[in-house]
């Protein structure tokens, strides 16, 4: 089986990672029967820029054909509205190393160069929300590249916090259970995407974290699902972690009320 862990600029490491750890670990421990690379839109490149200015390097494209796992990490940013920074809001034209273009002109250079060093040095916590940093991520080719993945039965599409936030604004979920961060619980709803308050939702070929760190509580629960408990719980000892949280699923009888 393949896992491909996606980054795309702002992205939330740890979204990525630990789940990307944990994958890897469940491969070793099965002798072989799970790999993972990260990939992005664009393809190998040096970029993916996460909190803090962290650039993690991706191996290949996004293949939406190619069986297995598809893992898609939320943003990392502030919550509500950018400063008035013009700087900050500046969308610079990066090449395929995610660096400032040098065919731009002089001074949409400096100010792309002056964005990106704002941003290094602030991270994206103190430059730019969430929603900008996925909205911009939606008018590159990963929503067709997901929509093309959700289309394919061999693959199952997982997220971490604000990664199924993106794919709903995408359009991508609308009638499907998935959870997110809660403070985007009310996002999913809006986009006609039944929000679940839970820390890992099984829709079949959706499985979707809440918070951060229910990014390891994800990873071990696909190693349990498509690798079996042993598996899952080799690694859970090795990483010295107990998994949190129920994991909800669209089965058994509908509880009553309270």
């Amino acid at each position: 089986m393949h896992a491909q862990v996606v980054l795309f600029d702002g992205f939330d490491p740890l979204d990525a990672i630990a789940p990307f750890e944990v994958l890897s670990a469940g491969g070793g421990a099965a002798r072989g029967q799970l790999a993972g690379e990260l990939v992005s839109p664009q393809g190998p490149r040096r970029g993916g820029r996460g909190a803090g200015g962290l650039a993690l390097r991706t191996t290949a494209a996004l293949d939406p054909t190619r069986p297995g796992l598809i893992l898609l990490p939320g943003a990392s940013g502030r919550i509500g509205t950018p400063d008035a920074d013009p700087h900050l809001d500046a969308d610079p034209q990066l090449d395929a190393d995610g660096v400032p273009d040098s065919t731009d002109s002089t001074d949409a250079a400096l100010a792309s160069e002056h964005a990106l060093a704002s941003a290094h040095a602030l991270g994206p916590k103190e430059s730019e929300p969430i929603p900008v940093l996925l909205g911009r991520t939606l008018t590159t080719d990963l929503p067709a590249l997901l929509k093309a993945a959700m289309e394919n039965p061999e693959i199952t599409v997982t997220t971490v916090c604000g990664g199924s936030a993106l794919l709903a604004m995408a359009g991508l979920i609308e009638g499907r259970h998935a959870t997110t961060h809660h403070l985007g619980l009310d996002l999913l709803d809006a986009t006609g995407t039944h929000a679940v308050d839970a820390r890992i939702v099984d829709d079949g070929d959706l499985v979707t974290g809440a918070g951060v760190t229910s990014g390891l509580d994800l990873a071990l629960y696909l190693l349990e699902r498509e690798l079996g408990p042993r598996i899952a719980h080799a690694v859970e000892a090795l990483f010295a972690y107990e998994r949190r949280g129920t994991v909800w699923r669209n089965t058994g009888p509908e509880p009553a009320a309270f």
